[in-house]
């Protein structure tokens, strides 16, 4: 039974750690890389896919598991391209409006700049799942 819970671990590093290693190459690394939202690959998306996948390789796509893997994979994945997208636009403009308003100091003491980019692209989100979907695949072959 472990498997069901190694497989979407497995994912999450190795995409979260793909993504770390891809942004060390363009600028020095914070403690926020390592946790960031967006980029290449989505970790959101490979932990929701190997798990889905493993369940479906282990106990079947008929098993009322599965489908509970598989409605959560999509929401989580439809979430991951759509409304945090669409969250990022709202904090661009919020930022904008803070900054506009320069001369209100306190504005820039109360209120922090808010994340821009939280989304993904439909790439970054068909390689996370490309990513969770080979992970299960080879721990299922191997375990």
């Amino acid at each position: 039974m472990y498997i069901f819970i190694l497989a979407p671990v497995i994912a999450f590093v190795i995409a979260q750690g793909t993504k770390v290693f891809l942004r060390s190459l363009h600028h020095k690394l914070s403690w926020r890389d390592f946790t960031a939202y967006s980029d290449m690959p989505s970790s959101h998306t490979a932990t929701v896919t190997a798990l889905a996948v493993i369940t479906g390789l282990k106990l079947g796509i008929s098993s009322p598991f599965f489908a509970i893997s598989f409605v959560l994979a999509a929401v989580v994945i439809s979430d991951a391209i759509g409304l945090r997208n669409y969250l990022g636009e709202h904090g661009k403009t919020l930022n904008i409006l803070v900054q506009d308003l320069k001369e209100d100091e306190f504005l820039d003491r109360r209120y922090h700049k808010q994340l821009e980019k939280i989304g993904h692209t439909p790439l970054q989100v068909l390689i996370g799942g490309i990513v969770g979907a080979a992970v299960s695949l080879l721990l299922a072959w191997t375990l």
